[in-house]
């Protein structure tokens, strides 16, 4: 998978543009603009854009979501059309999801990838991947789904593997800030 730093010349996927999407004004907090999570941002106009473009924060200008970043993520995740906003994390991945459709991320093939991007692998381990629903959390393991329940701004998500008498064993709990 692709990275989605903040850095501030980032690597996009080619040929992939924003459009009228303006997802990620609602489901992502900006502190810069005292903007909390799931709330529309007061400078976006829903599907047209930023209305202080020109002088939005910087973290506006250098985040993009994954869909942008990650040539390898498919075309059907385009937040517009999925209701979901994939942003890179250390050490993973959080889905935000619109809760007008709050069961986008269960439907295919969304909950097949998050899971695939959950399984270990031989160069990385597992990742953390988190499904944000509102205030709701739930965490994707490689072999089940577990709810979290309501997940504040400064909590995180603690995600351990253990060895089990077949394998590896998952589990996963919010960390509260």
């Amino acid at each position: 998978m692709g990275n989605s730093s903040s850095s501030s010349t980032p690597t996009l996927a080619p040929g992939r543009q924003c459009g009228t999407c303006t997802l990620c004004c609602k489901l992502i907090a900006v502190v810069e603009l005292d903007k909390p999570e799931q709330v529309w941002c007061p400078h976006c106009v829903k599907g047209e854009g930023c209305t202080i473009y020109a002088d939005r924060p910087r973290v506006c200008r250098d985040w993009h979501c994954a869909w942008r970043s990650w040539s390898d993520v498919p075309e059907e995740w385009f937040p517009r059309r999925s209701g979901i906003v994939l942003r890179a994390d250390p050490g993973g991945i959080t889905a935000f999801v619109d809760p007008g459709r709050p069961r986008a991320w269960r439907a295919e093939p969304f909950h097949a990838t998050l899971r695939r991007w959950a399984a270990p692998t031989a160069d990385r381990g597992f990742q953390v991947v988190l499904v944000r629903v509102g205030q709701e959390a739930f965490a994707v393991l490689p072999d089940r789904d577990v709810a979290l329940g309501p997940m504040g701004a400064g909590d995180r998500l603690d995600v351990r593997c253990n060895r089990g008498p077949t394998g590896p064993v998952y589990s996963a709990r919010v960390a509260r800030g």
